[in-house]
Parts: C-alpha cells; structure tokens; sequence
C-alpha cells in the first residue's frame, strides 16, 4: 500500500506495513488536515479511533508512519524531538508503525505548523 503525503512546499511518498492500524488508515484516505510540529515531528489528526497495537513502540526509525492513539493522528519523526534521548526519534507516547516514507525523511522539515497536509493513496492495497 503506497501512500502520498503533500504539503504547500513539497511530497514525500511512503509504503504502509500490513497491519489492522495501516489498513485502516488506508480505507480512510484521503484525508486532509492541519500539520502541528513536535521538534523533529509533524503530525496530524486524521479522525480515526484505533487501539494501540501489541508491537507499538515509542522510539522508532525517522521518516516512520506511526498512528499516535491520543491525537488520533498520524506521527512522522524525521529526527530528533523534545523527548528524544540523543538523536534518536522518540514520540511523546507508544504508537503503532504503520510504514516508512521510501525517500529522504529531512523533507518533511519544510512543512510548517498550521499548513494543510494531505494523505492519499498512490498504489494498490496489498
């Protein structure tokens, strides 16, 4: 399952695992929502109510698709955030991975809080 992510000053393109979480952000799309940022993180809400999952982890690889139950948002780390531990990309609690982006994660430096971020399907669900 492939997915595009635009923002006003760029794209970055992800492939989602197959999980109960990613399958069901998939059947969501598109959505389109505000863009907040944590440090290093942009995330959004995307108005889904899932469960944490058994592997949901808090410290993940960046440019990672996470679902973040308490904003109901989806999370992308592309370094550092408030409270990451070195240069690792640690979330503000536990949430499901749901994929990874498939190009450099530093794009995701140029959205902005506040800018309309879009999530749509670019390939076929698996």
């Amino acid at each position: 399952m492939r997915i595009k992510i635009t923002w006003p000053s760029g794209e970055a393109t992800a492939e989602l695992r197959d999980t109960s979480s990613a399958r069901a952000v998939w059947e969501a799309l598109p959505v389109e929502s505000r863009a907040q940022t944590w440090g290093d993180e942009v995330y959004f809400d995307i108005g889904l109510d899932l469960q944490l999952e058994p592997d949901a982890v808090e410290v993940v690889d960046a440019g990672a698709i996470c679902y973040w139950p308490p904003g109901s948002a989806l999370a992308i780390p592309f370094g550092a955030t408030p409270a990451s531990r070195g240069d690792e990309c640690r979330l503000a609690s536990a949430a499901n991975v749901l994929g990874q982006l498939t190009g450099d994660a530093r794009a995701l430096a140029t959205v902005g809080g506040g800018e309309t971020i879009r999530v749509e399907r670019t390939g076929p669900a698996v």
